[in-house]
């Protein structure tokens, strides 16, 4: 039986730290501190709900990220 996959950490690292930052400025940060895909989306965009191991989700408005969560 081959052996289960072990996933390394995710960052840790706290989501909300990120709100009120600027866009360029917090993907930046969020990519220094080990996340692998960081993604930037409108408010309301329509998006799937699959949990993406190392991914932060960033929701900007007017260049600022207003809600950040991970997955």
């Amino acid at each position: 039986m081959a052996p289960i996959p072990h996933r390394p950490e995710e960052p840790q690292d706290d989501p909300d730290a990120y709100v009120g930052l600027e866009a360029p400025s917090a993907e930046r940060r969020a990519r220094e501190r080990g996340w692998s895909t960081v993604r930037t989306l409108p408010p309301g965009a329509i998006i799937t709900m699959e949990y993406r191991f190392g991914r932060l989700n960033f929701e900007v408005e007017e260049g600022r990220v207003k809600r950040a969560w991970k997955g």
